[in-house]
């Protein structure tokens, strides 16, 4: 469960959200048609978005209300601090002011690879879970704080336990001394009232005693899930069921015909965010061959302006990046892509 590893912008980013990241089928959307919806705005695309296998949840707004600070909110929402925070980059997470409009990220592009069992996601901090014959399922999770890692790679539920007693590590117990060796269910127990076992000794998926770590870097490389979350998951998943953790904070999906886009802060990056709720910008690496690879022969029509802008705000929100003409789209490509396409 836990083991060491080294490891307000402005109101103008709130524009390039608008205008370059929260997309309506027919163009972009401006600060105006977002933040006024009593004039009957067009809804976004994902709010009610089409079915697509490659595609998960979807998009809501609420008005901030004068005691909102989003470590409390997020909780409240079923969304993780992390993410709501980055989806609304120009509003301050603890004190937003009363009347602006909250975006609400619970709509998610689904991670590469196979898509059975759980598939965690530190890179977006996200749990998924694949049923047959089932739409697949997003649960925000609290992951390895600085100092800590969860292992990646392919694993599988190896028992299932309500009401588990907590036995703290041997850091916990260092950090703090009074800690008992074992502690029984209840509220002070920080597994919460349901655990998943998994093959790697020592590392859980599991619920909280404290929702405000979920979304979060909270954990010694446990994978923590919101109390409502885990009673749910738990009753869904039976050992055996196959467990596959990645890291992939740039995902890639096809919604309606057009490419989306879906880019989280890297780890560091992620950590600063958590610890100091402002988002630093750098850019991307490999973005350009992800979205060539997910392209493929459409290619031609991806807004390579649009994803730079996707890029550098990082709002973990899936954002169309294919539609322009394909003369326009070709103008915009390096020479030498143009000649190898001849």
């Amino acid at each position: 469960m836990e083991h060491r590893s080294r490891s307000g912008p402005s109101r103008a980013v709130f524009a390039l959200v608008c205008a370059g990241l929260l997309a309506w089928t027919s163009g972009c959307a401006l600060l105006p048609k977002l933040t006024q919806r009593s004039e009957g705005p067009k809804r976004h695309l994902l709010e009610n978005p089409p079915p697509s296998p490659d595609l998960v949840g979807r998009l809501s707004f609420r008005s901030a209300k004068a005691e909102d600070t989003f470590v409390d909110l997020a909780p409240a929402l079923g969304v993780g601090y992390v993410e709501l925070t980055l989806a609304n980059q120009h509003l301050d997470p603890w004190v937003p002011k009363a009347g602006e409009r909250i975006v609400i990220p619970r709509v998610h592009l689904l991670p590469s690879g196979a898509r059975e069992g759980i598939i965690v996601n530190t890179g977006d901090m996200r749990l998924y879970h694949f049923s047959k014959g089932e739409r697949p399922r997003s649960y925000p999770i609290g992951i390895a704080k600085e100092g800590y890692a969860t292992p990646h790679g392919e694993t599988k539920v190896v028992r299932k336990k309500e009401n588990p007693i907590w036995y703290p590590s041997s850091s916990a117990l260092r950090d703090e001394p009074t800690l008992p060796r074992a502690v029984p269910p209840g509220p002070d127990n920080r597994l919460g009232a349901f655990a998943l076992y998994l093959g790697w000794p020592t590392y859980l998926i599991h619920g909280t005693n404290d929702p405000r770590g979920v979304g979060r870097h909270s954990s010694r490389g446990c994978i923590r899930l919101y109390p409502e979350h885990i009673e749910e998951l738990f009753a869904r998943v039976p050992v055996g069921t196959k467990v596959r953790v990645v890291h992939e904070p740039v995902k890639t999906g096809w919604v309606d015909g057009e490419l989306y886009l879906e880019v989280h802060p890297d780890m560091e990056r992620a950590l600063a965010l958590d610890e100091s709720g402002k988002l630093e910008v750098e850019p991307v690496r490999d973005l350009r061959a992800v979205v060539t690879k997910a392209a493929g022969r459409e290619l031609a029509r991806v807004d390579w302006a649009r994803v730079e802008r996707v890029s550098r705000l990082s709002a973990g929100i899936p954002v169309r990046v294919t539609g322009r003409t394909t003369q326009a789209a070709r103008a915009e490509r390096p020479a030498d892509e143009r000649n190898a396409s001849r």
